[in-house]
């Protein structure tokens, strides 16, 4: 499993842009966010969906209007995470909220970082660019090469052993379909160009798998 590189600098150069300097309490943070994607109960929102999100972010981070707010989403979008509760990505905000200010941050961005990780529900369409951009790195991953969509999906599995099968199983096929059925499955022009055509092949052929038919091949 691909792991998030050292990131301690560009943690401490993000955190400065948001005129926060570096102290053992802003590196204490960093520890203590990498240890929750690390959780042994985790199979895709680990480090290696983290490290994805900052991969691929980088494409369209110059379109963000604050984007060291975007980077401390992103950062903070998945810390809480149980798929038992239905609250992970309140917890998580709270968390990156209380964070920011303590650690000096002015409210203003605070309360945008907090506003940024509640868009990670995918409960409405984003709003606002830093946001968009945000959401896009979030769920890059449908637009992933097949092996690593299919990984994807056999990992999000895991992650709901305790669920039955067929109980999953049709779960799963509605979440697909609802994805599918939206115009566009990314906000920003660039990842449309880039990854809506596969993403929706790969969601296709999920599905079809779901429902016992054969994936498409167009």
């Amino acid at each position: 499993m691909a792991v998030v590189k050292d990131r301690s600098h560009e943690w401490i150069e993000t955190w400065r842009d948001l005129r926060v300097d570096d102290s053992p309490a802003l590196r204490r943070l960093y520890e203590d966010v990498l240890s929750r994607y690390s959780e042994p109960h985790r199979h895709y929102h680990t480090t290696q969906h983290l490290a994805e999100c900052f991969e691929k972010v980088q494409a369209i981070i110059s379109l963000a209007e604050h984007p060291a707010e975007v980077k401390v989403g992103l950062w903070f979008h998945d810390a809480i995470y149980d798929t038992q509760r239905h609250d992970n990505e309140q917890q998580s905000a709270d968390w990156a909220r209380e964070a920011a200010c303590e650690l000096g941050a002015n409210a203003e961005s605070a309360q945008r970082i907090y506003d940024l990780i509640m868009f990670t529900r995918h409960a409405a369409a984003p709003v606002g660019i830093d946001a968009q951009v945000l959401v896009d790195a979030d769920l890059s991953i449908l637009g992933a090469p097949p092996a690593r969509f299919q990984e994807y999906e056999a990992q999000v599995r895991s992650e709901y052993a305790w669920v039955p099968d067929t109980t999953f199983r049709s779960g799963r096929a509605n979440i697909l379909k609802e994805l599918l059925a939206r115009p566009h499955l990314f906000c920003t022009m660039q990842f449309r160009e880039q990854y809506e055509a596969l993403a929706r092949r790969n969601l296709r052929d999920s599905l079809a798998a779901i429902e016992g038919g054969v994936g498409e091949s167009s």
